[in-house]
């Protein structure tokens, strides 16, 4: 291919990424994702995700097929731009088949971003930096002077998100270490956003927050908004939506799934029962569970919250001080 036909074909990709980021923002504005902080419209509208995702990996029959923009052949790099702007979650990294890391789904990190409350000024620990893109977001917004951190275990994922936000023009901190442990030197913090599961909140990233602060996390196929009221001290609601992430890698094992025999399918196949047998995994068996979702009306939820006071960290439902409450640690 000559010089030409590279330019040409670069204009055209060029052209068609922001036509399909486009398409992309119109469908995330549609489902009311940044209803809470409109904003994020621009931002998603300006920040190239495929700049943070040469590649990723597709299921077959059989295991995965790489999608690259490198490709030589003309119509599998357009395949591989729509499957970037798609409203879908991507897989970047696999290791002996297992998935370990992926870009989430666009209209789920727009939702959680708004559920963020970001102010200008604030300064922001994101955990699990994945392909960079999310930092990217959040440096957008914030602006590129030293407010948002991202941490990642695996230098190789730290490394390539680095890149990928240098060619994008963005440089947020990036630090390669457990997230666990949050990122001392780079604190206090406003915000914490952690795009990975975890079993409980790590002690850590409260005392890295400002009094006020507020940390948006997966937990259990949720995600949880805390306010850091205090030193050590930190309580809030799941929020409506489903949410399933990557474990967090050092984060300690999951517990083993309980067997559910005496459970009716239906309560089985219910995602907000799933949700609230993920939340009380080793405080109650899979028939108590079902008993007391039954009792209490099959409970949407935000219903469901957290505390952590201290060395002590609890889920409850319907207040921290109620009848139903479950130790996380």
């Amino acid at each position: 291919m000559g010089a030409h036909d590279l330019d040409r074909d670069h204009k055209h990709l060029t052209d068609l990424a922001a036509a399909a980021r486009a398409a992309l923002v119109r469908e995330i504005d549609a489902s009311g994702a940044w209803a809470a902080d409109p904003v994020w419209r621009e931002v998603f509208l300006a920040v190239p995700r495929h700049l943070f995702v040469p590649y990723y990996y597709v299921g077959v029959v059989g295991g995965y097929e790489r999608r690259w923009g490198e490709s030589p052949d003309p119509r599998n790099r357009e395949r591989w731009l729509r499957g970037v702007y798609a409203d879908a979650p991507l897989a970047t990294r696999l290791r002996d088949g297992e998935l370990v890391s992926s870009s989430s789904q666009p209209s789920l990190m727009a939702m959680m971003l708004a559920e963020l409350r970001v102010r200008d000024g604030d300064r922001v620990l994101e955990i699990g930096a994945g392909t960079g893109y999310n930092a990217a977001l959040l440096a957008h917004r914030l602006g590129d002077d030293g407010l948002v951190t991202t941490v990642d275990l695996e230098p190789e994922i730290t490394e390539a998100a680095r890149q990928h936000l240098a060619a994008a023009g963005y440089h947020p901190v990036v630090v390669t270490g457990d997230g666990a442990r949050g990122v001392p030197e780079r604190a206090p913090f406003d915000r914490i956003i952690a795009t990975c599961t975890l079993p409980s909140i790590p002690p850590a990233w409260l005392f890295q927050c400002r009094p006020g602060a507020r940390i948006l996390t997966p937990l259990a196929t949720g995600l949880v908004a805390l306010t850091v009221t205090d030193t050590g001290q930190a309580e809030g609601h799941f929020l409506h939506t489903p949410a399933y992430f990557v474990p967090l890698r050092g984060g300690g094992p999951e517990p083993e799934q309980a067997p559910l025999g005496g459970v009716p399918r239906r309560a089985r196949d219910d995602e907000l029962f799933r949700f609230l047998l993920a939340l009380t995994r080793g405080s109650l068996d899979p028939q108590e569970a079902y008993a007391l979702w039954e009792r209490e009306g099959q409970p949407q939820r935000e219903r469901y919250g957290l505390t952590v006071s201290g060395e002590r960290e609890w889920a409850w439902l319907d207040d921290p001080e109620g009848p139903y409450a479950w130790p996380l640690r």
